[in-house]
C-alpha cells in the first residue's frame, strides 16, 4: 500500500524542467521532492542508528575458538563505515530507498555459532564467501528468477508479516512488551510492561511519543514520524536529567526501569576518532581446515538462506509501502538492488562486522516520503559521520526510535486486504507467513514456512502445475534449513 503524501506537502510539478540529478534518481517521476527524500533519509537513519551500538555489543561479547574477542570501538567504527558505504551504493546503483547495515540475527549467528568453531578472521571469511555466492546467483539471474516465482499475494503476505515483525520489535525494544521471567509460573510468554503495569519512565516516554506521532500521522503533518522521534528524544533527555533513570543494566545488574541500550544524555565529548583496524581482517581458507568442510558448508548454507530471503522480503515490504511495485509485486531495478545487497554481505565480512543486509526499518523513511535513492545518500552520509559522532548517535534511546517502528508496522499491515482470504490455497500459506515472522522473530522463518505450505497445499489439491518449478527447489532448501539441527546432529 502506498502511503499518501501529507496534505500540506507540495507535490512535484511534472511539467517543470528537471535536472540531470533528478532524471537519474527519478525524483519527479516517482512523485517525490528533495525535501521528502531528505526527511526520509533522516527518519531511516534514526530508526537504524542503534545498529552502531548494538552490533558491537553482540560481536564484542563473543569469543572465537582461540578465546579472542573483537575490540568494541573498532566494531562500532567499521559498522558505521560499511553501513554508510553500502547504503550510498544502494542509492546510487539501485536507486531505491533501502538502507543497509549489519544484519541482526546474522551477527548473532556469526558471534555465537560460527566464531566459537574457528578464528574471527575465519568466521568473517565465511561471510565474504556467502556474499560472493549470492552475487553470482544475482548475476546469473537465479536470485531474480526465484523472486519472480513467488506468487504476488504471497509477496503481499511477506510485507504484512514484516509490518507485524516491526511492531513487535518496537514494542519489545521500548519495554512496552516484555518476556515474562521463567519463575513467573505462567504459560504466557509476554506481558505488558513490568508485572503487567507500565511503571517505568522510559516506557512512558514511548507511549507519549507514540500518541504524538499517531496524531501527527492522522493529521497528515509533514515529517510526522521524524518529528515523533525527535520529540520523544527531547522528552527522554528531560526525563533522564530530572529522574536519573540510568541504563537497563548497571555494572551487570539488571535495572528493569532503565533505558534500553542508549541513555539519552548529552555526551561530554561529541567527537571520536574512528578505529578502523578491523578492515581486511578476514581469511577465506582457514575455516575449512580448522572446522572441517561439512561444518563450514552448513554454516555457509545457513548464512545464505537467511540473507537470500530476508532481503527479498524486505525489498517487497519497502517497495509496497512506497507504491513502487509493479503488477507482479516487483520493484524497479530489482537485479541492481539484489546485487548491491550481495556486495553488502561480502563487505560486512571484509569489515569484520558480519553480513550487511537490507534493513526493513527503511520503511520508516518511505513513510516520510522517500521514494528514490536520494534518501539513501542522506542516510549513508549520516552513517559515515556516525564514525566520528558516535557519542551523538547514541543520544536517541530505543524508546524514542521504536515509535517509528510501531507506526510503520500499522501502515504496512493495511496491505492485508489485498490477500484473498476466501481462497484457502493462498490464505493459509499467507497466514503462516504473516504470523510466524513476529512469533519466531525471523523473516526467513515466515517466508520458508509459507512457501513450504503453499507447495504442499497445491500438490495436495492436484494443482502442482500451478507451482513455479523453482519454488519446488526453494521449498526443499527451506526444509533443509528448518531441519539443519537434526542434520548437523547426524553428520557431526
Amino acid at each position: 500500500m502506498a502511503v499518501a503524501p501529507p496534505e500540506n506537502d507540495t507535490p512535484p510539478d511534472p511539467s517543470r524542467p528537471v535536472s540531470r540529478f533528478d532524471r537519474y534518481f527519478e525524483i519527479t517521476a516517482r512523485g517525490s521532492t528533495m525535501s521528502r527524500e531528505v526527511r526520509g533519509g533522516l527518519a531511516t537513519f534514526f530508526t537504524m542508528a542503534y545498529i552502531v551500538v548494538l552490533n558491537p555489543l553482540i560481536l564484542g561479547s563473543a569469543v572465537d575458538a582461540d578465546g579472542k574477542t573483537l575490540p568494541i570501538p573498532a566494531i562500532a567504527a567499521a559498522t558505521a563505515l560499511i553501513a554508510g558505504l553500502m547504503t550510498i551504493l544502494m542509492g546510487a546503483v539501485g536507486r531505491f530507498p533501502l538502507a543497509l547495515a549489519a544484519g541482526l540475527g546474522i551477527n548473532a549467528l556469526v558471534a555465537y555459532e560460527i566464531a566459537p568453531e574457528m578464528t574471527w578472521a575465519d568466521a568473517m571469511g565465511l561471510v565474504v564467501i556467502e556474499g560472493v555466492i549470492i552475487a553470482i546467483l544475482v548475476l546469473t539471474g537465479l536470485r531474480t528468477a526465484v523472486f519472480h516465482s513467488v506468487p504476488t499475494q504471497m509477496k503481499t503476505a511477506i510485507g504484512v508479516g514484516i509490518g507485524l515483525f516491526l511492531t513487535i520489535i518496537g514494542l519489545v525494544d521500548a519495554g512496552f512488551v516484555r518476556r515474562l521471567p521463567d519463575e513467573a509460573n505462567t504459560t504466557v510468554p509476554l506481558g505488558l510492561g513490568i508485572g503487567g503495569r507500565l511503571v517505568s519512565w522510559p516506557t512512558l516516554v514511548f507511549v507519549l511519543g507514540l500518541l504524538l506521532t499517531l496524531v501527527l500521522v492522522v493529521r497528515r503533518v509533514r515529517g510526522a514520524i521524524l518529528l515523533g522521534i525527535l520529540a520523544s528524544t527531547v522528552v527522554a533527555m528531560v526525563v533522564e536529567a530530572l529522574g536519573n533513570v540510568g541504563p537497563s543494566f548497571v555494572n551487570g545488574v539488571p535495572n528493569p526501569k532503565g533505558w534500553s541500550l542508549n541513555v539519552p544524555t548529552l555526551p561530554s565529548n561529541p567527537l571520536d576518532i574512528p578505529d578502523l583496524s578491523l578492515l581486511g581482517k578476514f581469511n577465506v581458507l582457514g575455516s575449512w581446515e580448522r572446522a572441517g568442510w561439512l561444518v563450514v558448508l552448513m554454516f555457509i548454507f545457513t548464512l545464505l538462506i537467511t540473507d537470500f530471503f530476508d532481503t527479498m522480503g524486505t525489498m517487497v515490504a519497502v517497495g509496497r509501502e512506497g507504491g513502487l511495485l509493479d503488477e507482479q509485486g516487483t520493484p524497479p531495478r530489482a537485479k541492481e538492488i539484489l546485487l548491491v545487497d550481495s556486495i553488502g554481505a561480502a563487505a560486512g565480512g571484509v569489515g569484520s562486522v558480519s553480513s550487511n543486509t537490507s534493513f526493513v526499518e527503511s520503511a520508516a523513511g518511505v513513510a516520510e516520503g522517500a521514494r528514490t535513492g536520494v534518501a539513501n545518500l542522506v542516510t549513508g552520509v549520516l552513517f559515515l559521520l556516525a564514525m566520528f559522532l558516535a557519542p551523538l548517535v547514541v543520544i536517541v534511546p530505543f524508546e524514542a526510535a521504536s515509535v517509528a517502528l510501531v507506526v510503520v508496522g500499522f501502515l504496512m499491515m493495511t496491505a492485508v486486504r489485498d490477500i484473498d482470504w476466501s481462497d484457502y490455497e493462498i490464505a493459509i500459506p499467507a497466514f503462516l507467513t504473516i504470523v510466524l515472522m513476529p512469533f519466531t522473530y525471523s523473516i526467513s522463518n515466515g517466508i520458508g514456512a509459507g512457501l513450504i505450505v503453499y507447495v504442499v497445499v497445491k500438490v495436495a489439491k492436484g494443482k502442482s502445475r500451478e507451482v513455479h518449478p523453482l519454488l519446488y527447489g526453494v521449498a526443499a532448501l527451506f526444509v533443509v534449513y528448518f531441519l539443519r539441527g537434526p542434520i548437523e546432529a547426524l553428520l557431526f
